[in-house]
């Protein structure tokens, strides 16, 4: 026993020291299956020397943002991270959940000074969120708001050289983390494993967000895909549990949110029959495909169309277009769960899926569940809202944006859980919050609403390959 215990000694006293003297890991899992040609950071200290700002180089991916270097004693810091629904596009931050969160707090606890601050970046998915986290727990949060997980298949990556992790492994290193000891040397170990380039990510990705779409036939480089499409849930479990470790290392409070995403009203992008159908087969198809199509001017027959779409299914059930067209069938006959089974097999067999996926729902409740984390089921509320239980365009502008009066009920579902975690004490007048809404709406210039407006045709353009620019190697 005494020789085990001297054995222990030397990481006793390191363990020790590096508490004494305050050491804390320079970031948290490093990611082993991108790597960046270079990171900046998104904010830098601004002109007057007392604030820290968004980097300009970082515009147009992400809005002016600003908060002071020196925090108040009553400041309450809340950072708001994800892509463009956190950004609150097609509009912008005015109307984004982050800014209706921060006019609650004040009305409902004027206690406290709140400081809700919009880290959205457009097509920002959890891989590049990643660093933005370790960077924040620099800022001194209260606590971080994350809302991730429709952007994970925007860019080109190869997942080739890397092997699946045990979720033993992971639960492991994510409790032995928290031993400075082990971070310590990890740390090393991963510094002398880096200073090696054939150790290097074997995909580097740029140092800003290249997605297809952004490029003249974008979508054309979409094919299905099981196995890259499993190893990118695979990434994005990583990086989940990668931020939530960096938030818990640093004890800073987070909220996981769950997206929503627009079943009813968005047909999928783009859809491929399977490689396995024979010629026979394929024509099969495609000439009673068409003749559903074919409508003369008469009126649809949806029982008949039903049987039609029907003998499709047994033909190729993977078409994504297919399964949207039964779904809105049997929303159109009043069958609601049928009709919301197909239409999330139609999200699913999406050759370009710009919408949320189940696998990483699964994710996100797994992580939530493991690591104790709370988690705002905003796709749930969405449902709820919807009459027949499929979430529209009576909450979302397009596949996955909200509305103005979306992102103000995220913003209540958000502050219900902080209330529930004792961050809030109400004593405000609840009332007021529809009148600051109203007040704020009114102040914002014509323009605001234009330019969202412009920016939605423009989204619908990008998320259907119409880009025209050509990408430059």
């Amino acid at each position: 026993m005494g020789a085990v215990l001297l054995g222990l000694l030397p990481f006793l006293l390191l363990e020790l020291g590096l508490q004494s003297f305050g050491w804390q890991p320079p970031g948290s899992i490093s990611d082993p299956y991108v790597g960046f040609s270079s990171i900046r950071s998104l904010f830098e200290v601004d002109d007057s020397g007392t604030c820290y700002e968004v980097a300009k180089s970082r515009y147009p991916l992400f809005c002016p943002e600003s908060f002071l270097i020196e925090k108040p004693a009553d400041e309450f810091r809340v950072f708001c991270l994800g892509g463009s629904t956190v950004q609150g596009r097609p509009f912008a931050i005015e109307t984004a959940f982050s800014t209706w969160l921060e006019l609650r707090l004040q009305a409902v606890d004027p206690s406290k000074q709140w400081n809700v601050i919009n880290c959205g970046g457009v097509s920002y998915a959890s891989y590049r969120l990643a660093p933005i986290m370790e960077e924040i727990m620099g800022y001194e949060p209260d606590l971080v708001v994350l809302y991730t997980g429709h952007n994970e298949f925007l860019e080109d990556r190869t997942y080739e050289s890397v092997k699946a992790t045990p979720l033993w492994a992971v639960t492991a290193h994510e409790w032995l983390s928290s031993i400075k000891t082990y971070a310590f040397l990890r740390n090393v170990v991963v510094d002398i494993r880096n200073s090696d380039t054939a150790s290097l990510p074997a995909t580097q990705l740029s140092t800003e967000v290249e997605a297809r779409l952004d490029f003249r036939k974008g979508l054309e480089k979409y094919h299905r895909d099981d196995q890259w499409k499993r190893d990118v849930v695979q990434h994005f479990e990583h990086n989940l549990r990668r931020m939530v470790m960096t938030a818990r290392n640093a004890n800073v409070p987070l909220i996981l949110c769950n997206p929503t995403c627009n079943l009813r009203d968005a047909s999928p992008f783009k859809s491929q029959n399977r490689s396995e159908l024979s010629s026979a087969e394929l024509e099969q198809f495609v000439e009673l495909w068409e003749s559903i199509q074919i409508r003369d001017g008469a009126m649809p027959d949806l029982v008949h169309d039903l049987e039609k779409l029907q003998q499709l299914v047994k033909i190729d059930p993977r078409y994504a277009e297919l399964q949207y067209r039964i779904g809105q069938t049997y929303q159109q006959l009043g069958q609601f769960k049928q009709a919301k089974q197909h239409l999330i097999r139609a999200k699913e067999e999406d050759i370009c899926p710009l919408r949320i996926i189940e696998p990483i729902y699964d994710v996100i409740a797994d992580v939530s569940r493991d690591t104790r984390v709370p988690l705002v089921d905003v796709k749930a509320f969405f449902e709820a809202r919807a009459s027949d239980g499929i979430p529209g365009r009576e909450s979302l502008l397009d596949h996955v944006h909200p509305t103005i009066r979306g992102h103000q009920l995220i913003s209540g579902l958000l502050l219900d859980e902080m209330i529930r975690q004792g961050m809030v004490k109400p004593s405000g007048d609840l009332i007021d919050q529809e009148k600051l809404f109203t007040a704020h709406l009114e102040s914002l210039p014509y323009m605001y609403f234009e330019l969202g407006k412009d920016r939605l045709a423009g989204l619908k353009r990008w998320a259907e390959g119409k880009v025209t620019h050509e990408k430059t190697e």
